[in-house]
């Protein structure tokens, strides 16, 4: 029985169990997370989330990342939900999921509501993301094929288990949780390019802290909710294997294949704009001197990415040809990069007519070759086998706190700033991990 199994598992788990570079990766991850969820508070996506939801909103518990709202706890989770992944700028695992976005606005709003300490909060997002990720994984990727969105429909898990290990759940309590969160898994493909992408974190955040808050108080569900055979892994998927849920638990962590993005748009991408950045600095690239340029990639990156004229942002998050135009335009692919302006600026339209991409099955997705071709004859190529912030070139500590400065300045003070900092890295020691959202939100 894989689901009671893995209730069991997360209820008997203990803080003190979790090695230390698994509790630092958690920091990592929350840095990170809360550097994209403010840095989109003023994103169009978020006001008209917030328009629509607000007037709806019960007491004001929670607090509303990077802005003066406050809401209560299951809308606060998802509006931030929505933030924090608005930008396609927080972090991804290795194989499968976004996984910070669908479990930290639960457990920042959970820890706002009671108190929760810092190794609390810790503890449960490390268990939340190993519990969708497991989960995610044991149908991957046929499930991802058929067109789920797998980290909404596997992130509600995440957030259940999560959030139930905050509210100190027992192990019939916690399959509840994961059956009342299998019932609500959902998140389409179809909507990457639009506001409904960022919608999915969010409302997997809301629903799995929903799911738990019900199975706190009896709300029964399906025991086999995960491998029944009308459970989440038949219905949803062709293949499911099981005992990727429940082997090697506690001696393995998925947190620990966690990847942080140096771009502001999807993984698949970030090859084929490291060598475009790399070209440009290495030989002062001009942009009206390219006559073409060729990328050759994974498959996956013209399926996800493929559209070759987007109209806005969003849809420019999921245009390989906008991204590459953009980093040889400005040697740059951060927020201001993936804006309505920049994807309409003529100059970049003019390039991305330009550009040819190959797909090669040998090419795996985070790898690219870039080739440019000048008007007088002259080329340049750059093979790129892994693209930074991947595992194999992981961003440094330093690094993500030069992203949170960049993606929080001009909304929070700097001393708040630093504040944020700082206390992610001592998450651990803190008493109360609600004053980390108290923080994240503009003073006076």
């Amino acid at each position: 029985m894989v689901t009671r199994t893995l209730a069991r598992n997360l209820v008997a788990s203990r803080y003190e169990d979790i090695p230390a570079a698994v509790r630092h990766e958690a920091a990592r991850a929350l840095l990170n997370w809360l550097g994209c969820a403010i840095g989109s508070a003023r994103h169009e996506t978020v006001e008209r989330a917030l328009a629509a939801v607000s007037r709806f909103s019960g007491p004001p518990q929670a607090a509303v990342l990077g802005r003066g709202e406050r809401l209560d706890i299951l809308h606060a989770a998802l509006v931030n939900g929505i933030s924090s992944h608005v930008l396609d700028f927080d972090d991804t695992h290795a194989r499968a999921i976004h996984p910070s976005a669908p479990v930290l606005p639960a457990l920042i709003a959970l820890a706002e509501w009671r108190h929760v300490s810092g190794a609390q909060l810790a503890h449960a997002f490390v268990l939340g993301v190993e519990a969708e990720e497991r989960i995610g994984l044991s149908v991957f990727p046929e499930h991802y094929e058929i067109g789920w969105h797998i980290t909404g429909t596997a992130g509600v898990f995440g957030a259940a288990a999560a959030a139930g290990k905050v509210l100190g759940l027992n192990a019939r309590q916690m399959a509840w949780a994961l059956g009342i969160a299998a019932t609500q898994s959902a998140g389409l493909q179809e909507m990457f390019g639009s506001m409904c992408k960022s919608l999915h974190p969010g409302r997997a955040a809301q629903n799995g802290l929903t799911a738990a808050l019900l199975a706190a108080r009896d709300f029964t569900s399906s025991e086999q909710a995960i491998e029944a055979p009308r459970g989440f892994a038949h219905v949803m998927s062709t293949r499911f294997d099981p005992g990727v849920i429940t082997e090697g638990w506690g001696e393995r962590y998925e947190l620990m294949s966690n990847m942080y993005k140096p771009y502001a748009c999807g993984l698949v991408v970030h090859a084929a704009i490291d060598g475009c950045i790399e070209l440009k600095r290495e030989h002062a690239i001009r942009p009206s001197d390219i006559e073409r340029i060729d990328l050759k990639v994974s498959p996956l990156v013209p399926r996800l990415t493929g559209n070759k004229d987007p109209q806005s942002g969003l849809e420019g998050k999921f245009s390989v040809y906008h991204a590459a135009a953009a980093a040889l335009v400005h040697g740059a692919a951060g927020e201001s990069q993936f804006s309505d302006v920049c994807v309409r600026d003529p100059q970049i339209v003019a390039l991305r007519g330009r550009i040819s991409v190959e797909p090669d099955a040998a090419i795996r997705k985070t790898e690219a070759y870039v080739s440019i071709a000048f008007k007088n004859g002259r080329s340049y190529s750059k093979h790129v086998p892994h693209a930074l912030g991947t595992l194999e070139r992981p961003m440094s500590d330093a690094d993500l706190e030069a992203k949170f400065r960049g993606l929080t300045a001009g909304i929070l003070p700097s001393g708040q700033i630093e504040e944020v900092i700082a206390s992610c890295w001592n998450l651990s020691a803190l008493e109360d991990a609600g004053a980390l959202a108290r923080a994240a939100v503009p003073q006076g």
